[in-house]
């Protein structure tokens, strides 16, 4: 028994180990990861290399049930709804709309070309509908789409994984049970989501809260406890008879929009274990395949999958999207990224389980197409992306260097900016950067090493910037990004200071109602014709006035007069007792640029 334990260990062991070498091939070949964990499985079951033998459709389903739950729960979590919200409209058009819509077309395809009953041709359809949410964020990870249209395409693959699944449900129940007809689905689809969307939004909610109430031991266990909410969110839907993968989803939505303890792990754990949930899944699923299976589907299947790419997918996404604000290569472009995976595999499992006499025939023709369309899709996604000018210099969806949950709580935030090719920030120091008082640029990452910035660091093209900042103040940061871009940056240099100025006679008085130290533009009625000197820490400037003198002043005083005599108040002010370095150096800096020849 402990040997025939440490066998199926060893395997589980090695399928891991090939799973993580195929999606190391993968990157390097620019191929769909999936498909070559699909083959893997292919080669070991009962007609590859392995010879395993796994012909058991239901434990597959059912373990495909807890990977995607995995799966599409660290989406979310990696999302959150801080991402989603501004597309959600379109993501949400895709999921319902844009699935129904392809389901219709691909499944009447297959009636015609497989000379199916039209209710098994739509169980086809219905299974091909769905995008796959682990190979648009696998492809997406890898991708530099732009944010938008990145975000509309996850949040799609996060929704129409419960749709599909209704669909395909309802098609069987139609087949088996007398009297089950159009209406019966509509209401059985209407009542799920809606119970769905309400139980996650709730199980979020709540989470979130009991997450920020207690303190648990360790980091360690944060994790632990996200595990039992992802159960909890599905199992009391599904239980209630609504939607679990849509309430798993849109829980973790919440989670990842909130400042939960120990974010960073938390996050970490459900990426690995989201990993694991694919490469197994899609193993299984591909232990499943008989190949010579797939002869008799082959050449009818390229027709289906042709119709699927050319005709189903684009003519749903045009007709879901046409009152988002898209033009029309943006469009193309989703509709060209509908990607096919593990899911629609999943979802060929439940007419073989429920005993459909075509079943098997239907979990071939879905393997077929998901396989072919992915390969087309997949290794086209991010040349056509680029060559309809829809890439940007940044990942698709970027990963924050730092652990910004506890950050959060604090009332800060973490912004990663990457320097363009041409920015205009591109050789500027640091300091040049004109950040608020609150924020500062906690770590520069340089060709995959990371730099302590000071303010003398020089920023360079390909730059990543991982900025520190109060959350109030996170708009305002992410709207100077843009001026690091497009420019101008900095301040213009200091105007010279002449050799002499106008003697006059000094004066010192108090900040009065109605000066604002911070915007010089008239000392006691004397205009300013240039402001010489700003300081960063704290409200203080100097200025040259129009009548020759020059002023300087602070939170409480305003100093008036000559070069010489307000240099040497201010050389005093410098040498008082008490003060600090900040301070100090300030009052030096304008001795300095006052007693300077100029």
């Amino acid at each position: 028994m402990g040997g025939h334990d440490a066998e199926l260990i060893l395997i589980a062991g090695v399928l891991l180990a090939a799973g993580i070498a195929g999606a190391l091939l993968a990157d390097r070949v620019r191929v769909p990861g999936l498909l070559l964990f699909l083959g893997l499985g292919m080669l070991a079951g009962s007609q590859g290399i392995g010879g395993i033998d796994f012909t058991n459709a239901e434990l597959a389903r059912t373990l495909g049930t807890i990977a995607l739950v995995l799966i599409l729960f660290e989406g979310g979590l990696t999302a959150g709804w801080s991402e989603i919200r501004p597309v959600l409209g379109t993501a949400a058009s895709l999921a319902t709309l844009g699935t129904l819509v392809t389901a219709a077309i691909a499944g009447i395809a297959a009636k015609l070309i497989f000379d199916l009953s039209l209710l098994e041709g739509m169980i086809v359809g219905a299974a091909i509908a769905a995008t796959d949410s682990a190979a648009i964020f696998a492809v997406l990870r890898n991708s530099t789409l732009e944010k938008r249209l990145a975000r509309s395409l996850e949040g799609e693959s996060g929704m129409n994984d419960p749709v599909a699944l209704l669909l395909v449900i309802g098609f069987i129940e139609w087949i088996q049970t007398p009297g089950y007809g159009f209406a019966d689905m509509a209401g059985l689809l209407v009542l799920k989501l809606a119970l769905g969307i309400g139980i996650g939004l709730a199980v979020g909610r709540i989470a979130v809260w009991i997450l920020n109430k207690i303190e648990l031991p360790t980091d360690g266990i944060y994790p632990v406890a996200t595990m039992a909410i992802a159960g909890l969110a599905y199992g009391l839907a599904e239980v209630a008879h609504g939607s679990g993968l849509l309430a798993v989803y849109l829980t973790a939505l919440a989670l990842g929009s909130a400042s939960i303890p120990a974010r960073r792990t938390v996050v970490s754990f459900h990426e690995g274990l989201g990993w694991i949930a694919q490469i197994s899944l899609f193993i299984l699923l591909g232990l499943l395949v008989f190949p010579s299976s797939l002869d008799s589907v082959a050449l009818k299947g390229l027709a289906l999958s042709a119709a699927l790419i050319v005709v189903a997918r684009p003519v749903a996404t045009f007709l879901a999207t046409a009152l988002a604000p898209l033009n029309s290569r943006e469009r193309l472009m989703l509709g060209w990224a509908g990607l096919r995976g593990a899911t629609p595999i999943w979802l060929a499992t439940f007419p073989v389980v429920a005993g459909i006499g075509a079943g098997q025939e239907l979990f071939a023709i879905v393997f077929f197409v998901v396989v072919t369309s992915t390969l087309v899709q997949g290794a086209s996604f991010e040349p056509l992306a680029t060559r309809l000018g829809l890439t940007t210099d940044e990942p698709a969806l970027p990963r924050r260097l730092l652990e910004s949950g506890r950050i959060r709580r604090m009332g800060g935030d973490v912004i990663a900016y990457r320097l363009p090719p041409g920015a205009a920030a591109a050789g500027h120091r640091v300091r040049e950067l004109e950040l608020p008082r609150q924020a500062l640029v906690n770590v520069i990452v340089r060709d995959g090493h990371a730099i302590p910035p000071r303010g003398s660091t020089e920023i360079r093209e390909g730059d990543e910037l991982h900025i520190l900042v109060r959350s109030e103040l996170r708009d305002e940061v992410e709207a100077q990004t843009e001026v690091w871009t497009k420019g101008p940056v900095g301040r213009p240099p200091p105007l010279p200071l002449p050799r002499r100025a106008a003697s006059q006679v000094f004066t010192v008085r108090p900040v009065r109602e109605g000066d604002d130290p911070r915007a010089l533009n008239q000392v006691d009625g004397i205009p300013v014709l240039a402001v010489l000197r700003s300081r960063g820490d704290e409200v203080g400037a100097m200025a040259a006035l129009a009548d020759g003198r020059y002023a300087v002043t602070g939170e409480e005083l305003i100093a008036v007069g000559g070069r010489r005599a307000l240099a040497g108040w201010c050389e005093r002010r410098a040498a008082r007792p008490g003060v600090d370095q900040a301070e100090r150096a300030w009052w030096q800096e304008v001795t300095g640029a006052l007693i300077a020849r100029g």
